[in-house]
């Protein structure tokens, strides 16, 4: 697919029309650059086909699918509630398309060329792409992104399939085993199992082996309640016959498995060795924070250059570039990077947490939350850490819509608020966001509707 002239050259180059690759030639094309994007598949990348936009979809469904069948308690007595699995599908692949053309509408109208097809570096200056265009360019932005990691003895094919596919699926499977314990393997399994799915998941250690313990065992509480199986410190073994032997001799059911053990850079076929970008020890393409490689002609975003591999940084990032190859002075310099897992009940942090010297740590639970109460999703919380002097260093998030506020923790990091800041700030009532609201108060020692202990004069 080409739009516009083909130009024989352009001042930026973009591999990869993925959220870090559009966002970056977009910026850069407001800035007056010729532009053009070389994409091997579709526009959007795996976030808007494959990943972030998909699963929040099927998630949705899912949520819905399971209170409809779970809502006696408001008085709801639902009877003959099915599920079309091909209807859903091809809701989640129109969502899909949809955003596809959105963003095929915003190249052409920001002039734009984009080419199908596969990039090479012949140089740094010059790209070799596989519809037999050769395209010279001043810059060229890496945003090649990731790939689902192979595991050995479980390479993919046949019922075996990674988490693009396991949200593509157009049935709904008896049992589904999930190697790895990682967020992708949350959200699919809760989803699963909502859809009524058996399913089983593989831990090394345990699930969100990363994630603050507090949070963690109130998603594993609502998932055992779901029916989810987690087994830890075992491997799989072996395949036969709809069932996967265990390290441990146990045979589980699967008539689905999804290896969801991790991502790796995506940089095959790039011809970098004809450049001067290089990799760290891990794979990953090597920046400074202005993204830059060690090649003076050539950027690099996103899943590519490593850690955390979340499309919001990605995008972040792809306007640092954008800026960068056009000349402008930009840095990315951001504190934080807020992570949301879309599980039950969703988890997002912003900063840390976790305990350290001269840091306090308040949490106020959501049981003490009016809105909460009200649609019966007490099962949360909100932590806040702040330094003596009241500025805040981390808010985590555990709740219906957590998602969403996380944005407010973000903000205020960045801004260098303090507890008095987000105490004193009005928050709509009822609402989940009243929580970081009342957690602030009760860091301060003025809590209102719960009691944290008589305070000291």
């Amino acid at each position: 697919m080409v739009m516009g002239s083909l130009p024989e050259d352009v001042d930026v180059a973009v591999i990869g029309g993925g959220v870090g690759g559009y966002v970056a030639a977009i910026r850069a094309a407001q800035l007056g650059k010729s532009v053009a994007v070389v994409e091997k598949n579709k526009l959007g990348g795996h976030c808007l086909n494959y990943a972030c936009i998909p699963s929040k979809t099927l998630i949705h469904i899912s949520d819905i699918f399971y209170e409809v069948q779970h809502s006696q308690k408001f008085g709801i007595n639902a009877t003959g509630v099915s599920l079309d699995a091909k209807k859903m599908l091809q809701w989640r692949m129109d969502v899909s398309k949809r955003l596809e053309d959105g963003v095929a509408f915003l190249c052409k109208s920001n002039e734009i060329d984009v080419f199908k097809g596969i990039a090479t570096f012949l140089d740094s200056n010059t790209l070799q792409l596989s519809n037999g265009i050769t395209l010279q360019f001043k810059k060229a932005i890496i945003a090649t992104g990731s790939e689902p990691t192979v595991l050995k003895g479980f390479e993919f094919g046949g019922s075996i399939i990674d988490y693009k596919q396991a949200l593509m699926l157009d049935h709904i499977p008896k049992s589904m085993l999930i190697i790895g314990a990682g967020y992708v393997a949350v959200e699919i399994g809760t989803m699963y199992a909502k859809f009524g799915t058996g399913v089983t998941i593989l831990a090394r250690s345990d699930v969100l082996s990363h994630f603050d313990k507090d949070a963690v065992a109130l998603v594993k509480k609502r998932m055992a309640a779901l029916g989810v199986s987690i087994i830890t410190g075992v491997t799989p073994e072996s395949k036969s016959d709809g069932k996967v032997k265990l390290s441990n001799g146990q045979m589980v059911d699967a008539e689905v498995i999804v290896v969801a053990t991790g991502l790796s850079p995506y940089v095959d076929g790039l011809g970098l060795g004809n450049t001067k970008v290089k990799l760290d020890d891990k794979g990953f393409i090597k920046v400074d924070p202005m993204m830059q490689t060690d090649d003076p002609n050539i950027l690099a975003v996103g899943d590519v250059i490593g850690e955390p591999m979340l499309a919001h940084k990605a995008i972040r990032q792809g306007v640092v570039a954008g800026e960068v190859a056009s000349g402008e002075s930009s840095s990315y310099d951001n504190m934080v990077v807020p992570a949301v897992i879309f599980c039950d009940p969703e988890i997002a942090i912003a900063g840390s947490v976790a305990p350290a010297d001269g840091i306090t740590i308040t949490k106020f639970p959501l049981s003490a939350l009016g809105r909460a109460i009200a649609l019966d999703t007490s099962n949360g919380f909100v932590k806040i850490a702040a330094e003596a002097s009241g500025l805040v260093k981390g808010i985590e998030i555990v709740s219906p819509e957590a998602s969403s506020m996380i944005a407010e923790a973000a903000l205020a990091i960045e801004m260098g608020a303090t507890l008095e800041d987000i105490a004193d700030t009005i928050h709509p009532h009822p609402t989940y966001s009243e929580s970081v609201q009342e957690a602030a108060e009760g860091a301060l020692g003025r809590g209102i509707h719960f009691f944290y202990g008589k305070q000291k004069d």
